[in-house]
């Protein structure tokens, strides 16, 4: 995976943040490391995100965080010209993607440092750090290659 390149910088505006508990702290635990982890079921091999405690293909809720690729491509995406919260409005626009990782997963998140105009079905990105506290480190793209 990509190193972003500001891992040393932790970013100080007041952002709403993720609240770990008991069904993602393994995945909040491994991006502070610069991992990307996804649940996977341990009896239909299924991959999954959102962290849950039961497997939405085959019920089980036996399952190991496996290490995911970190790579994917833009499936969908928007661009938001009006803030949802009054922290954000310094970002505008700003994009909101759903990539689709290798593994089949979609996660939903940011592509970094590409105009709106670039974005497209199919880019190509990978996961980068981004860290937004001394707990959280938020999971950004940027084009891969």
């Amino acid at each position: 995976m990509a190193d972003s390149g500001v891992r040393n910088e932790v970013m100080t505006r007041k952002l709403p943040l993720p609240q770990p508990g008991w069904d993602n702290h393994e995945f909040w635990e491994a991006t502070q490391r610069g991992e990307l982890r996804f649940q996977r079921c341990s009896d239909c091999s299924a991959w999954r995100h959102y962290p849950r405690p039961v497997c939405p293909d085959c019920g089980s809720t036996r399952h190991s965080w496996e290490l995911a690729s970190g790579r994917g491509e833009v499936y969908t995406w928007t661009i938001v010209h009006g803030p949802t919260l009054p922290v954000f409005q310094d970002d505008l626009p700003y994009n909101v993607v759903d990539v689709l990782t290798e593994e089949g997963v979609h996660f939903v998140s940011q592509v970094l440092d590409v105009e709106p105009e670039d974005i497209r079905p199919g880019l190509p990105v990978e996961a980068v750090f981004v860290p937004a506290s001394e707990d959280i480190t938020l999971v950004k793209f940027r084009r891969a290659g």
